[in-house]
């Protein structure tokens, strides 16, 4: 039996290694700007590149450096032999800007780019940086997409606690897992999807999709666990079968293997590629 005083601080637990989880997909999945610093005349200048475009228009790249210092970025279709197309980034104050041509959805680019001065060029990455573009995705969709899997991910925790606590609520909690994460995951998500890529569902049977086949398969889990728990709320196996299943799907970078067009075939493919 789990006490007031102890629930309340797995409660805290639990949201802080939930909002730990949420940084750490922020931070390693491939969408994730790519940042650091390059340091020109013994003044470091920080940078952000885009890895990841939604909407229409193309994309924009900005850079903080004052003058004499300009600009140049090359690109080229993603996975592509094609040669490289070059861009002078043009002076608006303080900043450097140029724009990546639009995409279609989950069409990619691979771009580099290099500040001048002196005649000397350095480039801000030594690896090209890839960007994959996205439709426009409606808040009212994707604010509770977000937080209901933030929820799902929450709940988790907190039944997988509460189960090998051995407390009385791991049933509820469950519940409110299944739901929140099918909301949130197996209906919002393929919408999210759909709007971003043109797909409603890449995963299995239809497509290698790792997010969509992650999502599947936590909610399997979960699903599961709700109806053993039915049957016998003291079933303890289950929910923290499905809490370490959740997790380790957390702990797979979002969006890796997502969608991805084919410049040569015109087809959205799906899937880890070498």
């Amino acid at each position: 039996m789990i006490s007031k005083r102890n629930s309340i601080l797995l409660w805290i637990f639990a949201v802080i290694f939930t909002l730990g989880i949420a940084v750490y997909q922020r931070m390693t999945g491939p969408t994730h700007p790519k940042n650091g610093g390059i340091e020109l005349n013994k003044q470091l200048y920080k940078y952000k590149l885009l890895t990841s475009f939604g909407g229409e228009g193309d994309a924009p790249l900005t850079l903080r450096v004052p003058a004499p210092i300009n600009g140049l970025v090359k690109y080229r279709f993603f996975r592509s032999d094609e040669e490289w197309k070059g861009i002078e980034m043009q002076r608006e104050g303080e900043n450097l800007v140029a724009f990546l041509p639009h995409q279609p959805p989950a069409g990619k680019l691979e771009y580099m780019v290099s500040l001048e001065l002196d005649g000397q060029h350095y480039f801000l990455a030594e690896e090209p940086v890839v960007i994959r573009f996205k439709g426009g995705v409606p808040l009212i969709i994707l604010i509770p997409h977000v937080i209901l899997m933030f929820l799902a991910m929450l709940y988790s925790t907190r039944t997988g606690l509460e189960a090998m606590g051995k407390g009385h609520r791991t049933f509820n909690y469950t519940r409110i897992t299944v739901i929140t994460l099918g909301i949130g995951g197996m209906i919002l998500g393929p919408i999210v999807q759909w709007y971003a890529f043109g797909d409603l569902w890449t995963g299995w049977p239809f497509g290698s999709d790792w997010t969509d086949n992650k999502t599947l398969a936590a909610f399997v889990f979960w699903v599961i666990a709700f109806f053993v728990l039915k049957k016998n709320k003291n079933n303890r196996l289950w929910p923290v079968l499905a809490f370490a299943t959740l997790l380790a799907i957390y702990l797979i970078p979002h969006s890796k293997g997502g969608s991805e067009l084919d410049y040569k075939t015109g087809a959205v493919t799906t899937g880890m590629k070498e």
